[in-house]
């Protein structure tokens, strides 16, 4: 799984843009509002991108 813009792209909503990393600890989703610590928001990303691929192997 590529991990390109994880730290960029809203976990709630998906709105994804160089604005929503303020800085490097803080992210807020200028879609929705969203605010979390940064690497939180980016883990959630990458949790569901790799249960999703989880969920793909296992139908396949």
């Amino acid at each position: 799984m590529n991990p390109a813009n994880t730290s960029r792209t809203c976990s709630r909503c998906g709105h994804c843009a160089k604005d929503n990393r303020l800085t490097q600890a803080q992210f807020r989703c200028q879609a929705c509002g969203h605010d979390a610590h940064a690497d939180v928001n980016a883990a959630k990303n990458i949790l569901r991108a790799g249960l999703a691929l989880r969920d793909a192997a296992e139908a396949a």
